[in-house]
């Protein structure tokens, strides 16, 4: 993978309060996906490097929901929502940083098979204003959506507990 991949690509729309990310993986769908919704390999790579992050719940299944607790240094960040959509190409949840509980973003992931071991994901948030979707921006999200995805490329390169599909 060279290194303008290693990087997600993220925009905000300009006409509706949206983000939008996409970076490309050296693995399958089946294999990024998994790592998605199982949840002893979300914990290992969600999140900018230096947090631990605890699982409230997780039930990654249609209908479900999810809750977990970020922390770095004794101070925590926790974040929740429901599963509206689970499928291998596609998933649909809501997000709430409990900091923030009345903005709520409807977010939407796919994975798209780009043939010989690749998939490209792609991540839509819809905030609840523009204020919502600019304070994410302002916020330093990158740094914790690149690190997240470096760790999440280790795990996947690795050949041990959690590497198969």
């Amino acid at each position: 993978m060279n290194d303008t991949m290693k990087k997600a690509a993220i925009e905000a729309d300009p006409t509706v309060p949206i983000i939008r990310v996409t970076r490309d993986f050296a693995t399958t769908q089946a294999r990024l996906f998994r790592a998605h919704t199982d949840p002893e390999l979300f914990v290992r790579w969600v999140g900018p490097d230096g947090m631990t992050t605890t699982l409230d719940r997780w039930d990654a299944n249609t209908g479900g929901s999810w809750r977990y607790v970020a922390a770095r240094d004794g101070v925590e960040f926790a974040f929740h929502g429901c599963f509206h959509e689970v499928r291998p190409d596609r998933i649909v949840q809501t997000f709430t940083w409990e900091g923030d509980p009345d903005g709520v973003a409807l977010e939407t992931l796919t994975f798209e098979d780009l043939g010989s071991g690749r998939t490209r994901l792609r991540t839509q948030s819809l905030c609840d204003s523009f204020e919502s979707r600019d304070a994410w921006l302002r916020s330093g999200m990158e740094v914790g959506v690149d690190q997240g995805y470096a760790k999440l490329d280790v795990l996947l390169a690795g050949t041990g507990e959690g590497a198969e599909a």
